[in-house]
């Protein structure tokens, strides 16, 4: 399931940024964009995450504006700088190469110039925690609608479904009569109908209607449209038994479809499939 969340922050000397984005995955695959100052919290950013988003292809990005506009200033190791500005002079005095650039080539040494090391004070962290949770929330909520859309959009097609069922039952009554009119003519034109053992006729077609019967494929296929909704209801995260409930109908759509044996019918369990192939592609974002 998509999801997106932004919250900011604005402390005075800075300005803090949290955004959340994700994409549809069966695992939480979780990727941190942080500034050095907050690499030690990462740990707990991620157990936050894994708390709050079950799953899905999560990234999440903090960003740091400094609104004073002052640069940590660095400082220069003028001991270490000196030393190496003279070994590098007597090594270039000995090849009888040109020092224009000792200085240069000194000041890019290792140890030479050093950088206060950044760190995050526990009130900054309270702020980026404040709004990390602000984002998370938002993050939250767009998937809560998008789910919100999605449980709208699966409801109406099982509706469908239940309609086009309602449809079969309207064209069944017809079939028994057409299959024993199909069945008798069919042996009056093969053998004639004057032979035809009526008993064992009858016999035989109480078998072969019995093997065409769908009472229960269609008792079956409405128990599990109303559970499928049922399910829907459910705080829980359901995706997955959402689908294997899918499965299930899809199982009895097919055998209703291959038992049917009458067009108009048949034209009703394509539209049951083409809606159930929907509802499937859409629960491959559900939770």
């Amino acid at each position: 399931m998509t999801g997106y969340g932004i919250a900011s922050f604005d402390a005075g000397s800075a300005k803090y940024t949290v955004e959340i984005k994700s994409l549809n995955s069966k695992f939480l695959e979780l990727t941190l964009r942080l500034p050095k100052a907050f690499s030690d919290k990462e740990f707990q950013l991620r157990n936050e995450c894994t708390k709050q988003i079950e799953r899905g292809k999560v990234n999440l990005s903090i960003n740091v504006e400094q609104q004073s506009g002052a640069v940590k200033a660095a400082g220069i190791d003028t001991d270490l700088l000196k030393n190496y500005f003279d070994q590098l002079k007597a090594v270039s005095a000995e090849l009888g190469e040109p020092s224009g650039n000792l200085l240069q080539l000194a000041l890019g040494l290792p140890e030479v110039v050093k950088y206060d090391e950044e760190t995050v004070s526990e009130e900054e962290w309270q702020a980026v925690e404040k709004t990390f949770n602000e984002a998370v929330k938002a993050f939250q909520k767009f998937r809560a609608d998008e789910g919100n859309v999605l449980e709208q959009d699966v409801k109406y097609r099982i509706g469908i479904i239940l309609e086009n069922l309602k449809q079969v039952e309207l064209f069944e009554p017809k079939r028994v009569p057409v299959i024993r009119e199909r069945l008798n003519q069919f042996l009056a034109d093969a053998v004639g109908r004057e032979i035809i053992d009526q008993n064992r006729l009858e016999q035989e077609l109480i078998y072969y209607i019995d093997k065409l019967d769908i009472t229960e494929e269609k008792t079956r296929l409405k128990a599990h449209c109303d559970y499928f909704i049922e399910t829907l209801k459910n705080a829980d995260a359901n995706g997955k038994k959402l689908g294997f409930i899918t499965q299930e109908i899809g199982r009895e759509i097919n055998t209703l479809g291959s038992k049917a044996n009458d067009a108009d019918i048949q034209k009703l369990v394509v539209g049951m499939k083409e809606e159930l192939e929907k509802i499937k592609e859409q629960l491959l974002n559900v939770l």
